[in-house]
């Protein structure tokens, strides 16, 4: 006992009332739960004291989302503003329902408003479980905006990038691949040589993967045995034209039932494809699992997923090889972080879908500079080749990677009331794609 008094004695008058203080506060930000170099609590140290004076006390006093037209499509942003006068963007990942969304933002936007900003993911499970019913889709994607937003504002208010905030980067780049084309209507050889040329230019500018999606027959038609046929001789002419060291990437975009979708898979491996993605559709895993079973081609999927327990029976069971997780679909930053983590304990990788806008863009470089088990980013064009005005600071592109941003929060720069007054929101009808008979298909 004299011993412990004596070393009690030693510490600092100061840091020993903090710690009294403490104790009878536990609830307090400056709580001691670990030691510095020194020896001393981190609480306590010269570090930790200058960051409680510069650090503000942050609450939510505004939730705004605006809509806005890309040129191709439309994109959801979603601004948190504090009384420290710090901003936090975010962007929502449901195409096609950017008015379902900043309906739902509005609608609960009274339960974020006086809230501690720092309070991330108590106001996620407020959110999400807030009601009797979770939410769906449309309430993901909205919560997904709104986290990504907390986590922009947390990074901004530290002064830190927000790969810093988990644990630190674990790799110096993350690797991309774009988006190649090739016409829909034409077919045979003209959309062979034009896919072909597209992933040559791609490949010539730097990008280490090519990706393109199942072929269409036509403008809004797709017929599942032409469409394999064909995207076999694709597979087979882009791995001739690029050689053995660029990886290949093709979107099935859910469009085949399980015969085809084997058919196409097996037809494919001896070209060696990095993944092919969204063989069949996501309702059902069971359809997944006999698909996987069939064929040795690596699977990704996961991008229709809005929770990690819609996640559970892919993980779980392994039914792909790749998971396509969307951090601004499937519950923002924090919900991604959770599903990465739970993938690498199976030793999967993830490999996020993002074809949407620089926001999710940049929450999800973050996410990969920091997660262990990361395999690509989708990246459709090159960062900073549109909308300028509007995003005057964005990420860093190098040889077919993004280099890891060294601002603040998400490393990128906004101005709302450019994407407000410039790109308004435009309404436009949901693709699709039908059969020559005229029945609908997956598009």
């Amino acid at each position: 006992m004299r011993s412990t008094a004596r070393r009690r004695s030693t510490m600092p008058p100061a840091c020993s009332r903090q710690m009294t203080s403490t104790r009878r506060h536990r609830a307090t930000r400056s709580s001691p739960t670990s030691s510095g170099s020194s020896g001393l609590p981190i609480a306590c140290s010269p570090q930790a004291e200058r960051r409680s004076r510069t650090l503000p006390l942050v609450k939510i006093t505004d939730v705004t989302c605006i809509p806005s037209w890309n040129g191709h499509r439309n994109d959801t942003y979603v601004f948190v503003d504090t009384d420290a006068g710090l901003t936090g963007i975010g962007e929502a990942g449901l195409s096609g329902q950017e008015l379902a969304v900043a309906a739902y933002i509005e609608q609960n936007r009274s339960q974020i408003i006086g809230r501690d900003a720092e309070d991330i993911e108590a106001i996620w499970q407020h959110l999400y479980r807030g009601g009797f019913f979770p939410a769906a889709k449309i309430g993901a994607a909205a919560i997904s905006a709104i986290d990504i937003a907390l986590w922009d504002l947390k990074g901004k208010a530290l002064g830190v990038p927000l790969y810093q905030l988990f644990g630190g980067r674990v790799r110096d780049r993350v690797v991309l691949y774009p988006h190649n084309r090739s016409s829909e209507v034409g077919g045979g050889r003209q959309q062979i040589d034009e896919l072909v040329a597209s992933c040559v230019e791609t490949t010539s500018q730097g990008w280490k993967f090519v990706r393109w999606g199942l072929p269409q027959q036509g403008a809004g038609v797709l017929e599942p045995g032409p469409a394999v046929r064909a995207c076999v001789d694709q597979v087979r002419a882009v791995r001739d034209a690029i050689g053995p060291d660029v990886e290949i990437c093709v979107d099935v975009h859910t469009r085949l039932d399980q015969a085809d979708a084997v058919t196409l898979l097996r037809a494919v491996e001896p070209y060696g494809p990095y993944f092919m993605e969204d063989p069949v559709r996501a309702e059902n895993f069971a359809a997944l699992r006999r698909v996987r079973q069939a064929t040795a081609v690596p699977i990704a999927m996961g991008e229709h997923c809005s929770s990690k327990w819609e996640f559970c029976e892919l993980i779980d069971e392994e039914l792909a090889d790749y998971i396509r997780l969307d951090v601004a679909m499937c519950g923002g930053i924090s919900e991604s972080r959770k599903i990465a983590g739970w993938a690498e304990v199976h030793h999967l990788k993830i490999v996020p879908h993002c074809p949407t806008g620089p926001v999710t863009l940049a929450a999800s470089l973050h996410l990969c500079l920091a997660a262990s088990n990361f395999g690509v980013l989708e990246c459709p064009h090159r960062p900073g080749c549109s909308l300028t005005d509007a995003f005057p600071r964005t990420l860093t592109w190098d040889d077919g990677h993004l280099l890891p941003p060294t601002a603040p929060g998400l490393g990128i720069e906004v101005h709302r009331e450019v994407l407000r007054q410039k790109y308004p929101y435009r309404p436009t009808n949901m693709p699709t794609l039908r059969r020559r008979d005229g029945s609908l298909t997956n598009w």
